[in-house]
């Protein structure tokens, strides 16, 4: 068990994985497909083939690199946008997935060319890249956007009171303790940590930020409430309005605040 994981998560991961990269890929193929329809009504002296291997093989190099997005959103969840970490991880993520791409139509288009034998002129990448970075950063962000949506589905999905036997590993540099999720009444954010209310009275510390905590635990029935906080849904003993639409949040003696600005964890906690 790794690190603030629990048990249950991985098939959520791997149906998030192929519901965004599924989504990607029939984009991508609808986008090569209207490419060379356009291409070949521009330029009908065309070879036929031509339009094919140059979108065919920018095609086959996104669907090589469709797990990059997906670690770096595991690194940096978008979650966590105003984070200038986030933003570094990206940004990071998106220079290597223009090069990788570049790098992997050439590499493609060079060997069908070569198969043809005909040489394959691309023009000075100097001149070139920064017009494919322009286009990889759009493909990079609908692919980020298409991982973000297909996760929050996943978890929505699979969403349910806390499985009896799962158990989660709160981790602080060496020191482990490993929690069953049903002892679990919410966690807090506290600065570069979260703070884990437990239904014995202990408040562990782990370093996490809370999105990433909140990507774990929302199978087994928490609901986040706060930009602070994240509750067992299931643990909720009362609701009491605090004016200008925000409430608080009884879990037995644990108090929670309940922003307005998070009116489905309201809904839900209403049972609506």
């Amino acid at each position: 068990m790794t690190n603030g994981e629990p048990s249950g998560t991985n098939g959520t991961d791997l149906r998030a994985f192929l519901w965004g990269a599924g989504a990607t890929a029939a984009i991508v193929s609808g986008v090569t497909l209207v490419n060379v329809a356009t291409i070949q009504h521009d330029m009908p002296h065309l070879d036929p083939r031509e339009p094919w291997i140059w979108e065919a093989s920018s095609a086959l190099a996104i669907f090589a690199l469709l797990w990059l997005p997906w670690v770096a959103q595991r690194i940096a969840p978008l979650e966590e946008w105003r984070s200038p970490r986030t933003w570094a991880v990206h940004a990071g993520a998106i220079l290597l997935w223009s090069a990788a791409h570049v790098a992997g139509f050439l590499l493609l288009r060079h060997g069908a060319y070569a198969l043809a034998g005909e040489p394959y002129q691309y023009g000075d990448l100097r001149e070139e890249f920064p017009y494919e970075l322009r286009k990889d950063i759009l493909s990079y962000a609908l692919t980020s956007c298409a991982f973000w949506a297909s996760r929050r589905l996943a978890l929505q999905s699979t969403a349910t009171a806390p499985d009896q036997t799962a158990t989660f590993d709160i981790r602080d540099g060496a020191k482990v303790i490993r929690v069953a999720i049903t002892d679990i009444l919410a966690v807090a954010s506290a600065g570069n940590y979260v703070e884990v209310h437990l239904a014995d009275g202990r408040k562990p510390l782990m370093r996490s930020s809370l999105a990433a905590v909140e990507a774990q635990l929302s199978p087994f029935g928490f609901v986040r409430t706060h930009r602070s906080w994240l509750v067992s849904a299931a643990r909720v003993t009362g609701l009491t309005p605090a004016g200008s639409g925000d409430y608080t949040v009884q879990i037995g003696a644990l108090e929670a605040p309940l922003s307005r600005r998070f009116p489905a964890a309201l809904m839900r906690l209403r049972g609506g």
